[in-house]
């Protein structure tokens, strides 16, 4: 069958609406009917070439969510009409990391820009040339063959447009406050860069009850929504944050600053390394160039004042686990997930919605397929 999709066809490049091909799904893998997709800055790393793929043309797009319409042999778990969220890291549940607790760092991550199934074969083709998917998924297509490690189930009464943003962006968001910051009761919170992640970061940290939530951000559309997602202040400048996050703590620092910005640089993290205080924690979820390496911190400083600097992908939580759980939050109303989506878009308006990202318009975007 025939799909629409938007891929890169070179690298750097910008986003192309192509009719592809799409194969059957093998064993183990869903065929599934997008209905819609979340515009994270991720794929946008691929389009400017700060994070490199290993294949063209290479469809984009991780977050999504659709209904299931066929699967392929073994598979037991989906079956055709299920609604479906994915989840950029599969979860296989047999490697080391798996075993240990640790499914957002399943060895099948190993493929997420390889943009292959694991057998190393693709599912969508061009003029019988192999077009790779965004970490095996490649949501800004209608249709698409995926690993049946790459789903989960979602309930009823859920928008798919809601169901997308939580299959990366906000459980990567939330996770950074809960399980990387692992923010407490009273604590005094930074996060830079209030966009689809770091909004959620902002709730979470409040969630988790801190007592002062500092939103970092340029834009002062986004400084202002981040007080409706639960920021008790709001700074253009890291600096004038960093400051307020002393004054409040008799001078010690923010426990935790968690680093959202878009395209993150090491300048970015020293900055939130300088406004922490002693045994508290910078949590860097933003991603930046994969060629970019070291960080001006001070050595003595991390070491005497015990800091420490944190990595997070989907927020240190399992994805089988988190998805349903914020899910239910929001259904409780105790998470805010439609006043995310600041604008939906025809697939055939994925650039202009790209440049609202980057003139600062959005939260978040959200593809709606079929629109």
């Amino acid at each position: 069958m025939k799909t629409r999709a938007a891929a890169l066809l070179e690298q750097p490049g910008s986003w192309q609406v192509i009719e592809v091909d799409v194969g059957e799904p093998k064993a183990g893998e869903v065929l599934v009917r997008f209905e819609a997709a979340g515009l994270c800055h991720s794929d946008e790393h691929a389009a400017t070439g700060d994070m490199p793929v290993a294949h063209l043309p290479f469809i984009g797009g991780h977050e999504g969510a659709g209904v299931v319409e066929g699967v392929g042999p073994g598979v037991a778990r989906f079956a055709p009409g299920d609604r479906v969220a994915t989840q950029f890291v599969p979860s296989c549940g047999h490697c080391p990391s798996c075993y240990a607790g640790h499914m957002n760092l399943c060895d099948l991550g190993m493929f997420a820009l390889a943009g292959s199934m694991p057998d190393g074969t693709y599912r969508a083709s061009l003029d019988g040339a192999d077009v790779a998917q965004m970490t095996m998924l490649g949501t800004f297509a209608e249709w698409a063959v995926v690993s049946e490690f790459s789903l989960v189930k979602i309930p009823d009464g859920v928008s798919f447009e809601v169901a997308a943003l939580v299959s990366c962006g906000v459980a990567t968001g939330w996770g950074s406050a809960e399980n990387a910051a692992e923010v407490a009761h009273g604590d005094t919170v930074i996060v830079m860069g209030t966009g689809g992640v770091g909004m959620n970061a902002v709730q979470g940290a409040a969630a988790r009850g801190a007592a002062h939530v500092i939103a970092v951000d340029p834009v002062e559309f986004k400084r202002e929504k981040a007080k409706e997602f639960g920021a008790t202040a709001a700074f253009a400048d890291i600096g004038e944050a960093a400051d307020f996050a002393r004054l409040a703590t008799g001078g010690q620092g923010a426990d935790a600053a968690i680093v959202c910005v878009g395209v993150t640089e090491a300048e970015h993290v020293a900055q939130a390394f300088a406004a922490i205080a002693k045994k508290s924690t910078v949590v860097v979820t933003g991603i930046g160039p994969a060629s970019a390496v070291g960080l001006p911190v001070n050595l003595w400083e991390m070491a005497m004042m015990e800091k420490r600097i944190q990595g997070t992908i989907f927020g240190m939580g399992t994805p089988g686990r988190e998805i349903p759980r914020l899910l239910e939050m929001y259904r409780a109303g105790r998470l805010k997930l439609d006043e995310l989506i600041t604008r939906r878009y025809a697939l055939d308006e994925i650039a202009t919605a790209y440049q609202d990202m980057y003139d600062g318009r959005n939260i978040r975007g959200v593809v709606v397929h079929g629109k």
